[in-house]
């Protein structure tokens, strides 16, 4: 599903991949989308390699999916952060919330 330029796939290796945009533009409906595919799925990795460019909001989003899925006692690992979400994740000092690669 597509989602104003942010993209989802479920992987055969339990691993859901965002790709594409992470905005102000599409931050609301991604999370809606990954909390649903999230607590759907037996997703142990959210894989962000793939994100073309992100914002404050996309790391919000981020932040929030791994919120929810705690909510629900999944462990939602991240991999693949992009330099630029980790460099405000530090800046913002919320990168161990993240327990990124």
């Amino acid at each position: 599903m597509s989602t104003t330029g942010c993209r989802f796939e479920a992987r055969a290796d339990g691993a859901l991949a965002v790709s594409g945009v992470l905005t102000f533009d599409t931050a609301k409906e991604a999370w809606l989308e990954l909390r649903g595919r999230v607590a759907d799925a037996s997703a142990k990795v959210l894989d962000l390699s793939a994100v073309e460019r992100s914002d404050s909001a996309g790391l919000a989003c981020v932040l929030a999916v791994l919120a929810d899925a705690g909510k629900r006692g999944q462990r939602l690992k991240v991999s693949g952060l992009p330099a630029g979400m980790r460099r405000l994740a530090q800046v913002c000092e919320v990168e161990p919330l993240l327990a990124a690669d």
